[in-house]
């Protein structure tokens, strides 16, 4: 780490701490040259990868592109929306887990399914619905037998 002051890159950790949330990490750092003091913090720079279009496009993941298809899937369903928010941040713990640059959209989607399937039926059927394209009764049948 380059000193701010004289940015010498002799620099000593003087002093480390963790943050009351465990998410961060302060440290004093104390600088060989000048001998400066100055604090940095350490944090995980995560990022939820690209999304890989079916027609090949990429774009940015939008987390309210994926609570509005929950929340189209879920209208007028008994499902609080704490749940819909645990639901949602399983998605997104899977997809940072997962560790990649780029998900293709299908993967997103059958996360999804996955999730509504464990909330609700009725929201399941009606994201299968547009998400598998249904295209007769049959379709819906088969989606129903799936359920069971």
């Amino acid at each position: 780490m380059k000193c701010p002051f004289c940015n010498a890159e002799d620099t000593q950790v003087v002093d480390s701490r963790v943050n009351e949330e465990g998410d961060s990490v302060r440290r004093r750092r104390r600088c060989g040259s000048c001998d400066k003091r100055f604090t940095t913090y350490e944090t995980a720079d995560l990022r939820l990868p690209q999304v890989i279009k079916g027609n090949g496009n990429r774009e940015d993941f939008k987390d309210e592109k994926l609570r509005e298809g929950f929340f189209l899937a879920l209208h007028k369903r008994p499902v609080s929306a704490e749940l819909i928010e645990e639901a949602l941040q399983h998605i997104r713990s899977k997809l940072l887990v997962l560790g990649e640059r780029e998900v293709p959209s299908r993967q997103i989607g059958e996360l999804v399914m996955a999730e509504l399937r464990k909330l609700d039926k009725v929201a399941y059927i009606r994201f299968a619905s547009v998400y598998r394209s249904f295209q007769d009764a049959d379709d819906f049948r088969d989606a129903l037998k799936e359920l069971k």
